[in-house]
């Protein structure tokens, strides 16, 4: 049974290649649904964040402040929404989160 959160849900499991392959093709065509401006990585940016993935699984994101921190901020983001990264290039990251499987009682 894969892990899962207090809240029940499941916590992703790590992808496979040809999992996160499939995941960059379809990322290209994405245009950046959140985009982390001057208010930086506060809780409405989390939640617009979750809100988008829960919506649509895969999301791209853009930096459009806080570029230089870049690389040590979008692990921290995957984190906080229980992502995971998926590509990371330019001031552009990829995020990706399986739907929770519903949970039997």
């Amino acid at each position: 049974m894969p892990p899962t959160k207090p809240d029940g849900a499941r916590v992703n499991t790590l992808l496979t290649n040809a999992e996160k392959r499939v995941l960059k093709a379809k990322a290209q065509h994405l245009e950046p649904v959140v985009k982390l401006g001057h208010a930086g990585v506060s809780d409405a940016f989390i939640q617009s964040l979750n809100d988008a993935l829960t919506r649509h699984q895969l999301v791209k994101m853009k930096f459009t402040d806080f570029k230089e921190q870049k690389h040590e901020l979008a692990p921290q983001i995957a984190e906080k929404t229980a992502s995971t990264i998926i590509m990371q290039v330019g001031n552009v990251a990829v995020f990706y989160r399986a739907k929770p499987e519903p949970v039997e009682e």
